[in-house]
């Protein structure tokens, strides 16, 4: 069995802090995040493309679908009829109401995350994959916990606090 290994940036302790002040504070400046973390501005600028470049983080711009004419969310199951798996996946790919596609175990092999403009344009949507396999719906009614990051390793502190962000 492949045992999986934290990625070697991650053994640095200053990284973690930088990576917790900017979950902390993700629109701080690189002077906020460097008196944060208690280095110089250009070292945290490094830490950072060091960090992007290994992939640990990516860059992200996080816009609000119900701000945008989007407001409703729903998760689609997909089971396809058989040859039809890749035919779903280009589907979901191109179709700009699915912001995630992710092929998972179990009796369905796909679970997309979908906005809607309201619920009358469900059946559109679902119309297309109906065409490639058998789907199940649910709508979501509210989000206790919204999308967050993973969890930084735990031996790391928060960062201290040398000045607010």
């Amino acid at each position: 069995m492949e045992q999986f290994r934290i990625h070697p940036l991650m053994a640095d302790r200053r990284n973690v802090e930088l990576l917790a002040a900017l979950q902390e504070q993700p629109r701080a400046s690189i002077a906020e995040l460097a008196r944060a973390i208690g280095t110089s501005a250009p070292t945290a600028r490094e830490r950072l493309a060091r960090l992007e470049e290994a992939g640990i983080l990516r860059p992200s711009c996080e816009l609000n679908p119900a701000a945008l004419g989007w407001p409703l969310m729903a998760f689609v199951r997909v089971r396809p009829i058989p040859g039809h798996l890749q035919k779903v996946a280009e589907l979901a790919h191109a179709m700009p109401e699915v912001a995630e596609c992710h092929r998972i175990t179990g009796e369905d092999c796909f679970i997309l995350r979908v906005h809607l403009r309201s619920v009358a344009t469900l059946d559109a949507v679902l119309d297309r994959f109906l065409a490639h396999g058998q789907t199940t719906t649910s709508l979501v009614q509210s989000t206790p916990v919204p999308q967050r990051s993973a969890p930084l390793p735990q031996w790391a502190k928060p960062p201290k606090r040398r000045s607010a962000l």
